[in-house]
């Protein structure tokens, strides 16, 4: 659609009228003297003298001009048709354990209902997590002896699903670093300006290497808006640096309120933890919405220069057609 963005430019189109109506026309005097016999004169050298005063009156074209030239200030614009663009209103972190107990063959996949060790089953039910997120930034995070990132936050999903499939147990240390997971975490997210910071931490043992408590990375991570789920996949009977502490997970989660889940060993077990969290932090997408728009007053104006142009072109062409020819000296020495 067209509009004008300054319309109150229009308020103006009197402003001539008026002018003319309340400001005294101009008038000058000048000197001169009176021959009574001036017009005797004027026939004997054949010239046409000029009305001693001169009102200059307003034309057609002064008219037009200021309204061309109105149009022009009042900026006339085509706006076009509305663009959205679809922007993640949430960042989801998933850090997932890699310690030497991941390659433990305590899960059975439900449609072979054989065994397969754990990072197995928590990368294919991971994958199919990631497909259903496509309005939200995610990222990877993999620990064991220390915690790496292991893809950034993106839309990309394509390429977090490639350095999901290329996690391999032991790639970070044997040992579980839970509390610098969530450090790790919370640098990586502090700086972003997503609406809601979510990370989702699986483990199977209990924290044995971070350099931080994991409760006080909780701490931190409240601090900075981030919620976190956790999900313990061990077995809490075990002895030793394999026990998943129950406890300790679900302390982290309420700090922060988040939930803690536990998934038995099955897959689908893990696959409906997932769906849990899926339906806790539905997809969230902000839409914005603005209209492209292109300006014109470039038009009017040209068209008001053209005017004006071709009236000066045309009016000095008439009178050179109208002026008088003067006769040439050899044209006078022969009269």
């Amino acid at each position: 659609m067209w509009k004008f963005e300054l319309p109150w430019m229009f308020v103006l189109l009197p402003l001539p009228a008026l002018v003319w109506w309340l400001v005294p026309a101009y008038r000058t005097t000048a000197s001169a003297v009176r021959v009574p016999f001036f017009q005797e004169m004027a026939d004997a050298a054949g010239e046409k003298p000029a009305p001693g005063g001169v009102r200059l009156r307003s034309n057609w074209l002064q008219r037009v001009l200021w309204v061309v030239l109105l149009i022009a200030a009042a900026r006339p614009v085509f706006v076009e048709a509305p663009v959205t663009r679809d922007m993640p209103a949430r960042d989801l972190l998933l850090a997932i354990d890699l310690s030497q107990s991941m390659s433990e063959r305590d899960f059975i996949d439900t449609s072979t209902n054989e065994r397969m060790d754990r990072l197995s089953a928590v990368k294919r039910v991971v994958a199919d997590f990631i497909a259903k997120r496509k309005g939200d930034r995610i990222g990877l995070v993999v620990f064991g002896d220390a915690a790496y990132p292991q893809a950034p936050l993106t839309l990309d999903h394509d390429s977090v699903l490639m350095l999901l499939d290329a996690m391999r147990i032991g790639m970070a240390g044997p040992r579980t670093a839970i509390g610098d997971a969530i450090g790790l975490s919370v640098k990586l997210m502090e700086s972003t300006p997503a609406q809601e910071k979510v990370l989702v931490l699986l483990t199977d043992g209990n924290d044995t290497a971070s350099a931080i408590p994991p409760e006080q990375a909780a701490r931190i991570a409240k601090r900075h808006g981030i919620v976190v789920h956790t999900i313990g996949i061990g077995d809490p009977d075990t002895q030793g640096e394999d026990k998943v502490d129950l406890d300790a997970l679900a302390r982290i989660a309420k700090t922060t309120g988040g939930s803690a889940f536990r998934a038995l060993g099955r897959e689908q077990d893990l696959a409906a933890v997932y769906a849990d969290i899926d339906k806790m932090t539905p997809e969230k997408i902000k839409r914005e919405i603005y209209r492209p728009q292109r300006e014109f007053y470039w038009v009017p104006l040209a068209l008001a220069v053209s005017i004006l142009t071709l009236y000066h072109v045309l009016a000095y062409l008439i009178a050179l057609v109208r002026a008088p020819r003067r006769a040439t000296p050899m044209e006078e020495v022969q009269a």
